[in-house]
């Protein structure tokens, strides 16, 4: 299937919700926990991802909002999704996710006072692809922490801002939900996964269109023109 080129189609970047959100909650994870080995870059050899959580998985929900929606994030790049979410994924065919195992919530915690949430829903991990979709790294807006990448397959670098990010033209090849080279921390999704998220209404899902990202932890202030031409 030839897909359409990626600098012509609108992306977003996939988030849970904000801190004292109705949907607040962290994910604790319960012994044993076990990894994996993290991905590497087959070509420079550094590494492009997290270690990976595996078997068994088990976890305690600390509640700070009001009830638990669909998309839950644990450290890594692992994601907790609603048994709801990830049947309508599967029936609907979309893309880009791996794994699908079934969590053990062994227990949910208020952090503050309030009833217990009604429903705990049944959640599943999945595992976000290694997209071979790459970041335009010319129009990008994205401060690094020395130099600019410099392995052209991964063009994996510290970062300490990002005001805004594309994807290059033609390196799209239909995922869904991905991590883009470049940028394999920030998961990024298509329109049609944007669509398909607001036509289910599930919770806990913020989509930021990936040229709007704003991410400076330090308040360094956008790149100037000089660094990062466009």
């Amino acid at each position: 299937m030839v897909s359409e080129p990626a600098a012509s189609l609108p992306f977003f970047v996939l988030e849970k919700g904000a801190l004292w959100s109705r949907y607040d909650v962290d994910v604790e994870t319960l012994e044993p926990v076990n990894l994996g080995e993290a991905p590497d870059c087959p070509r420079c050899g550094g590494a492009i991802g997290m270690l990976p959580w595996l078997p068994p998985y088990r976890v305690e929900l600390v509640l700070h909002g009001e009830e638990l929606g669909d998309f839950l994030k644990p450290s890594g790049h692992d994601l907790l999704v609603s048994e709801r979410f990830a049947r309508a994924f599967q029936e609907e065919g979309l893309t880009g996710l791996e794994g699908f195992h079934p969590v053990e919530v062994v227990r949910v915690r208020r952090k503050r006072r309030g009833p217990k949430p009604a429903h705990v829903p049944h959640y599943l991990v999945v595992r976000t692809r290694l997209s071979r979709t790459a970041v335009d790294l010319a129009r990008s807006r994205i401060v690094y922490a020395d130099n600019p990448p410099t392995c052209e397959d991964c063009r994996e670098a510290t970062k300490n801002a990002i005001y805004g990010y594309t994807l290059e033209a033609d390196t799209w090849r239909g995922e869904d939900i991905f991590r883009p080279r470049g940028l394999y921390g920030r998961v990024t999704v298509s329109e049609r996964f944007a669509r398909f998220v607001e036509r289910h209404g599930f919770t806990n899902m913020v989509l930021t269109p990936t040229e709007q990202l704003v991410w400076d932890p330090a308040e360094l202030g956008p790149p100037g023109p000089k660094q990062h031409p466009v």
